[in-house]
C-alpha cells in the first residue's frame, strides 16, 4: 500500500492550499481516509476524515468551516482543500487509510493502518 501526499507549500495567512493524496495497492473505495497533522514538538492531531462513499465527513473543531475533505474513488485520491489558512495551521500533513469506520474512533490515529509520507504546510503571518 502506498499513499503519496502532495500540494504543501509556503503561503501567507489567509491563503488557500489544496492537498492531494494518491493511493495505490488497496481497494480505495472501501477505505475511510483521513488527514492528520503534526507541528514541531507536538503530537499528531486529527484534521479531517471521509468515509468510503464520501457522504460522511468529519473535522477537527480548529479547521471546521475552513477545510474541506473530499475523495475521488475513480482516481483513488483524497483531497484537503484548506482556505483561510492561519499560522497555527503550520505542520506536516499526513494522509492515512483505515478499513473500519467506527465513529467513536474515526479521529484516532491509532486506528489508521496506512500512512503517507507527509507534506509540509507553512503559513506565514
Amino acid at each position: 500500500v502506498q499513499l503519496q501526499a502532495s500540494g504543501g507549500g509556503l503561503v501567507q495567512a489567509g491563503a488557500s492550499l489544496r492537498l492531494a493524496c494518491a493511493a495505490s495497492g488497496l481497494t480505495f473505495s472501501t477505505y475511510t481516509m483521513g488527514w492528520f497533522r503534526q507541528a514541531p514538538g507536538q503530537e499528531r492531531e486529527f484534521v479531517a476524515a471521509v468515509r468510503w462513499s464520501g457522504g460522511s465527513t468529519y473535522y477537527a473543531d480548529s479547521v471546521k468551516g475552513r477545510f474541506t475533505i473530499s475523495r475521488d474513488n475513480v482516481k483513488n485520491t483524497v483531497y484537503l482543500q484548506m482556505n483561510s489558512l492561519k499560522p497555527e495551521d503550520t505542520a506536516v500533513y499526513y494522509c492515512a487509510a483505515r478499513t473500519s469506520a467506527v465513529l467513536s474512533t474515526i479521529r484516532s490515529a491509532a486506528w489508521y493502518a496506512y500512512w503517507g509520507q507527509g507534506t509540509q504546510v507553512t503559513v506565514s503571518s
